[in-house]
């Protein structure tokens, strides 16, 4: 639950605002999409070691992205 500390001067589009970049940081909706379905960690790993293996060709240079 995100808690935002308004004070009584402080205008609720600035609130809003703090609100939403708490939002953003604390990843809430990545957690969300990724608990809809459940992944086996074979397959979490799997794709964590394709996905590594496409950033170090694109720093050598062997795919041109």
């Amino acid at each position: 639950m995100l808690i935002i500390d308004s004070k009584d001067c402080e205008n609720i589009d600035k609130a809003l605002k703090k609100y939403k970049k708490k939002f953003e940081k604390a990843r809430i909706l990545l957690q969300l999409r990724s608990r809809q379905s459940f992944t086996k960690p074979s397959v979490k790993r799997r794709t964590e070691v394709l996905k590594a293996v496409y950033k170090q060709q694109l720093a050598s240079g062997k795919i041109e992205g």
